[in-house]
């Protein structure tokens, strides 16, 4: 019998919002699988428990560089929300930016290669890490370079959004980056859905059907009905327009004869474990060095 800790719990809860006792009990049934016991969960409580891909874990900001046919989308996380607004650090991030846009790096290992200042990226990242005292990390970043047009939706600076899209309007690329921003998608069109992310969600409500204790074939309507559902949910063109609930986006961009070919959203932090600090304990190891 794996022991369930207080640490196992906590972190379960902060995953999932569920109650401590509901936690340490799908814990304690899925033998201390995390994944297995938010599953549990999940299937005891609803969709609603599992929150980790919304929940911010870490500092920085998220910046948007657009040039004419190119933009870029950037995330560079810091420790604090205090150096998240500190002026060297957000024009290393405007600098940056401009790099990516002019130089088009592949990857965050070569951008750090790339001169800038008369160093390197990274050399130049090093030595604001020493002015500022905290570590700096270039977590990622999206170049689009199109024939079509480019809109941007920065709320604050810890979520932007980057969209490609054609329309006679310029107004429908504002509208689409902002409401990418408000709801969340995760594809343009249902059909780009992965199938694993499908398989995982139909799993999970296959479980939930089949507590109703009906028989097997209305089961199965319910599970596809939820599919189609959570389908509708995830990707852009069948999620109901946030300035118009009425309308979906999908017939809010027929009716403006526009297309959307693909967006990517950034939130600061998300999926990353933010570092939780035992204060007394390290005033302790600290006084027990300086009596050393």
């Amino acid at each position: 019998m794996v022991e369930v800790t207080a640490s196992m719990v906590k972190e379960l809860r902060e995953k999932t919002d569920a109650p401590m006792m509901e936690c340490k009990k799908a814990l304690t049934e899925a033998e201390g699988d995390l994944v297995r016991a938010e599953e549990l969960l999940r299937v005891k409580l609803g969709n609603k428990a599992s929150k980790a891909a919304s929940r911010v874990t870490a500092e920085g900001i998220v910046s948007v560089f657009i040039d004419g046919p190119v933009g870029v989308l950037l995330e560079v996380n810091c420790e604090t929300d205090f150096v998240a607004k500190n002026d060297d650090f957000l024009n290393f991030t405007k600098q940056l930016g401009e790099v990516i846009a002019r130089q088009n790096p592949a990857t965050v290992e070569t951008l750090l290669g790339l001169p800038l200042d008369g160093k390197t990226v990274d050399e130049t990242r090093a030595a604001l890490v020493g002015k500022l005292g905290e570590n700096l990390a270039i977590r990622r970043f999206v170049r689009y370079e199109t024939k079509a047009k480019l809109a941007s939706y920065l709320h604050g600076t810890r979520i932007g959004v980057l969209v490609e899209y054609d329309a006679a309007d310029e107004q429908v690329g504002k509208d689409i980056a902002m409401h990418v921003a408000a709801s969340k998608p995760i594809t343009v069109s249902k059909d780009d859905v992965p199938a694993d992310k499908i398989e995982a969600e139909r799993k999970v409500f296959t479980a939930q059907a089949a507590e109703s204790g009906k028989p097997a074939e209305i089961v199965a309507k319910m599970v596809e009905g939820r599919v189609s559902k959570y389908l509708a949910e995830v990707a852009l063109m069948g999620q109901a327009f946030v300035k118009d609930p009425d309308t979906t986006i999908e017939k809010m961009l027929k009716a403006k004869s526009a297309t959307v070919q693909r967006f990517t959203l950034y939130v600061v932090g998300e999926g990353i474990e933010k570092r939780t600090d035992d204060f007394a304990a390290e005033v302790a190891a600290q006084v027990a060095a300086a009596q050393k």
